[in-house]
This record gives C-alpha cells, sequence and structure tokens, in this order.
C-alpha cells in the first residue's frame, strides 16, 4: 500500500471513529446537550479536526442517519436479489429491519429521536437525493409490486408502506425502551406481528 492509500485509509477510519462517537454523544446527552467541544473531548481532537470532516453536529447526525438507512437498502436490494416471490421478500425485509434495529438501538434511537427535521421538510425530503429516500422508494417499490401480483389488496402505496413501517417502528422502538416489564421474546413478537400485517392486508 502506497502512502496515497494510507492516507486515504487513515482518513476514513478517522471519520468512521468521529461517527461512532458522535452516535454514542447523540444518544446519551440528546441533541440540545450535544456540542463539537464534547465531541472532541471524547476522542482527544481539537473541535477544529474534526470541522475538517463534518460542517457541524447537523451535519454529523445527517451522515450518522445515512449509515443506517445505506444498511437497510442494502439488507433490501440483497434480499430482493435472492428472494424473488415479492411477499416471501417483504416477509424477510420486515423481518430484518426488526433484528437491525433491536441489535443497534444506540444508533436506532440517535437516527429516529435526536431531531424530527434531519432532512429538513418533508418537500425537501422527498426532493433531495439520499440514501433515506432511496431505500424508502426501494420499499415502496416492493410494497406496490406486492400489490401488482395479488399478495397484497388493492391500496395507496405510500399510505401501506407508512403502515408497515410504523408497525415495525412501534415494535423495535418499544423493545428498545422498555425497561421495567417483563417483554416477551423478540422473534416471537415479530412472527406474530409480520404475521398479522401481511394476512391482514393479503388480497
Amino acid at each position: 500500500m502506497g502512502l496515497k492509500e494510507r492516507r486515504i485509509q487513515h482518513k476514513e477510519q478517522f471519520r468512521a471513529e468521529i461517527l461512532a462517537a458522535a452516535r454514542e454523544l447523540f444518544s446519551q446527552e440528546g441533541y440540545s446537550q450535544f456540542s463539537m467541544r464534547k465531541l472532541a473531548a471524547r476522542i482527544e481532537h481539537s473541535p477544529t479536526t474534526i470541522y475538517l470532516y463534518f460542517r457541524d453536529k447537523d451535519d454529523l447526525l445527517f451522515y450518522i442517519c445515512e449509515e443506517l438507512y445505506a444498511a437497510f437498502l442494502k439488507a433490501v436490494v440483497e434480499i430482493r436479489q435472492a428472494e424473488p416471490d415479492p411477499g416471501q421478500a417483504l416477509r424477510l425485509i420486515l423481518h430484518q429491519y426488526i433484528r437491525f434495529g433491536v441489535s443497534h438501538p444506540e444508533q436506532y434511537k440517535t437516527v429516529f429521536f435526536t431531531s424530527p427535521v434531519v432532512y429538513g421538510s418533508p418537500d425537501s425530503f422527498m426532493t433531495r437525493d439520499t440514501v433515506a429516500l432511496r431505500s424508502y422508494r426501494a420499499f415502496l417499490d416492493l410494497i406496490s409490486e406486492c400489490i401488482q401480483c395479488g399478495v397484497l389488496r388493492k391500496n395507496d402505496c405510500n399510505t401501506l408502506a407508512m403502515v408497515f413501517w410504523s408497525a415495525m417502528h412501534g415494535l423495535v422502538t418499544s423493545i428498545i425502551f422498555t425497561r421495567d416489564f417483563p417483554m416477551p421474546d423478540t422473534a416471537l413478537m415479530a412472527d406474530i406481528l409480520i404475521d398479522g400485517l401481511l394476512k391482514g392486508h393479503a388480497a
């Protein structure tokens, strides 16, 4: 590996280190208490160094969100390539969403509970090319395909996509935040929820 390649690798590693520390700090402190100074102290670098990589805390939060959506989009693409049946693909993707959220609670909390306007207004979200929008459209395309091939009954695709996502999000959130109640097995709850959604909206 040459000098140029090592420098690039070092920058990528340091950028990942900044994002990991920021993710923890957002989760622990919240958006209002987060500061670049606190982040710099955590990674033992000056704030000036961080500004070489990220514009401000909103920029950091944006890229943390994009990381989560990139993981979801990757799962969607891989499942669609491996599973030709759209109904089964939808089932697998819903399960994958729950597993990922539960397995990465700090990242999930940071993305969905730090700031409600990471991507700006709804109009801005729908017109700006982001991984978040691409992942939403990939999920929307699968819902549309399930309707077209008779797996799901006819409905507005956007509405149905949000209904399915809201159900997954609700279960993940309940599991992550519930600490004073004996929660049932996560996989069992996921099976029951997903079975109910698919059967309830079956054509």
